[in-house]
């Protein structure tokens, strides 16, 4: 048995944080020295949020309005280190009942000043248009045009001061089950065991990837199965969170909650019904893959544990390894970028990869306050290990070029921004690893490879664009005056998987429907699954621009890093070749899928 084939260790036999090696944790020390260093800076600035309140009617000058942009811009500054610090310290330990603690204060010090300064965008908004343009030519305002501009433009869904500030007030109980979820599947439910090993968040992935048939089964059903004995309070759970999110659209006077997610960002909601429309024009390309893994696999039939199953022995790869792939990978962006991205991969302390008691399941990257980025995951010693840190250094990349760029006044990028620089990450280091596993002829490591890409496909486009449909018709059975119920949602989910599955998998579609379930950031967060579908989408357009013109590829792709927020997502990627409101960042993205399946297909005719 391969050290990647083996069992995980249970939970019992992983080290407690305190005891993890410090390289391979994240720098926190960066943010705040200690915990002391954090509680005086989380005693002080209730002051300084609340000192925000004296501006309050003097934002009819330019210098009453600049002065109030600059003393807010350093209290939010302060608060968003300190909401990364306790955001950090909760998501690596989530038995650490202080580390909780500080993340609730830092939750309830992020609505205070959502409360404190509502009354800003209503002065904004009463300020004449004509007069505030012409305060935006000045130069003092060149760092504060764009958030401005962006504040008029929503003015018919702006309230006044005292409903904004009601609105404001209202932001940390509505986040209730946002904390909820993941405390009952990270810390609450129990998933029994598969092959003598107990399943974890941690090790599920890896138990549903086992080359024992058996082994798989056990974990997927088990796992499912746990999610099942808690329908019913889940679907309670994400039916009010619907209901809180169509409350703030109706709030805003929006015509409906997604129209309301997107159109901040001039994301027309065209963006996400092309997206699905051209996904299930295209599902016969997933299905075609499900046959070929059927017949690498020798089964009879395929079920959905066997789709994580690995068609050529797994291969342990080191984070050392998987580093000097990513570095060589990203090369044609040219030295400093790989410079400076191995150094916050080793050296600067960008990753938490350690495997500890009560870790919570997942992977993210932070911005860091623009102190340095965070990159937050497990590393199993994996092909998946190292795509996942593909694509979080993807972000802390697209992070540290774009807050170089911006003062901290000029607006973050976008979600649908950000997954666009993750996933271009791991499709370039994808593509050069397999130049070099056919210029080696290595078969297997090139098989390895495809299995890696099929699973990211997998997961942002295959799962990702369910769940986007899923939220999308959730959300108009609540609009139209329906209800949410646990059964609802799991027919929901399993029809909308059969879609996709056709007649390559075999369902089990109570178990297939709770999938839903499964997914504590994505469905919480209103309108959010479908951007890894668009992100992945615009990454692989790009990627064929790099192979048709390498040198204008890479300046276009640099400058859509550097603009951050500066400008809307459509806008951004529009200068970077990729029009959204198309189906060909879709297309080609199911051509690149298309090629990984006839090269299986070539393969599997080889061995036969």
């Amino acid at each position: 048995m391969t050290a990647s084939q083996s069992s995980a260790p249970s939970p019992a036999a992983l080290p407690r944080r305190a005891d993890a090696p410090r390289e391979q944790t994240w720098d926190t020390e960066a943010l705040f020295t200690t915990t002391d260093a954090w509680m005086a800076e989380a005693g002080a600035l209730p002051a300084a949020i609340d000192a925000l309140a004296e501006y309050a009617g003097q934002l009819n000058t330019p210098a009453g309005l600049l002065a109030y942009l600059k003393a807010a811009d350093e209290v939010e500054l302060r608060l968003t280190r300190l909401v990364s610090y306790a955001g950090m310290g909760a998501s690596v330990d989530g038995r650490d009942a202080e580390a909780a603690a500080r993340r609730d204060q830092a939750v309830s010090l992020t609505s205070r000043l959502s409360s404190v300064t509502a009354f800003y965008r209503p002065e904004v908004l009463a300020l004449d248009e004509a007069t505030l343009k012409g305060w935006l030519t000045q130069p003092d305002f060149a760092e504060q045009r764009v958030r401005l501009e962006r504040i008029v433009r929503g003015r018919p869904h702006v309230r006044s001061a005292e409903v904004e500030a009601l609105l404001g007030a209202v932001q940390a109980p509505f986040a209730a089950e946002r904390g909820i979820h993941p405390a009952l599947a990270n810390m609450d439910l129990r998933f029994g065991t598969a092959g003598g090993t107990t399943i974890t968040q941690g090790n599920v992935d890896r138990l549903t990837a086992h080359p024992d048939r058996e082994v798989r089964r056990e974990a997927w059903e088990h796992y499912a199965d746990a999610h099942l004995a808690a329908q019913h309070s889940q679907a309670a759970m994400y039916a009010a969170n619907v209901r809180q999110n169509v409350f703030l659209a109706r709030a805003r006077h929006y015509p409906d909650s997604i129209t309301a997610s997107l159109s901040p960002d001039r994301i027309p909601t065209a963006v996400v019904t092309t997206l699905l429309e051209t996904y299930r024009a295209n599902t016969p390309v997933w299905q075609r893959y499900w046959k070929v893994r059927r017949a690498w696999l020798g089964l009879d039939t395929l079920r959905e544990y066997d789709v994580k199953a690995a068609l050529v022995p797994p291969r342990a790869v080191s984070y050392e390894q998987a580093v000097d792939w990513i570095v060589a990978g990203m090369a044609p962006l040219g030295d400093e970028y790989v410079r400076e991205m191995r150094a916050g991969l080793t050296t600067e302390r960008w990753v938490d990869y350690v495997e500890n008691e009560g870790k919570r399941q997942g992977a993210y990257s932070n911005g860091g306050g623009r102190v340095k980025p965070f990159i937050f995951m497990t590393w199993n010693g994996t092909m998946n290990s190292y795509s996942t840190l593909a694509h979080e250094i993807g972000h802390s990349m697209h992070s540290l070029l774009s807050q170089r760029e911006h003062a901290y006044s000029v607006p973050r990028y976008t979600l649908f921004h950000a997954e666009v620089a993750s996933n271009f990450d791991q499709a370039m280091v994808r593509q050069h690893l397999l130049q070099q596993a056919r210029a080696e002829g290595d078969t297997t490591f090139e098989v390895q490879i495809i299995e890696e890409a099929l699973s990211n496909f997998h997961r942002y486009f295959f799962i990702m664009p369910t769940l986007a449909a899923f939220e999308l018709e959730a959300y108009r059975r609540i609009e139209g005056g329906g209800t949410l119920s646990a059964p609802d949602l799991n027919t929901l989910t399993a029809d909308l998987l059969a879609e996709g599955y056709g007649d390559g998998v075999t369902m089990d579609r109570e178990r297939s429907g709770i999938l839903w379930a499964q997914f504590s950031t994505h469905l919480y967060a209103n309108f959010y699954a479908y951007q890894y579908a668009t992100g992945i989408s615009a990454a692989h357009q790009i990627l064929e621009q790099f192979a048709a013109d390498p040198e204008a590829a890479r300046e276009r792709y640099l400058r859509f890093l550097k603009s951050g927020g500066s400008l809307d997502p459509i806008d951004a990627l529009k200068e970077a070749g990729v029009d959204m409101l198309s189906p060909e960042p879709v297309q080609a993205t199911f051509r690149t899928l298309e090629g990984y399946v006839a090269r299986l297909e070539e393969l599997l005719a080889q061995r036969q």
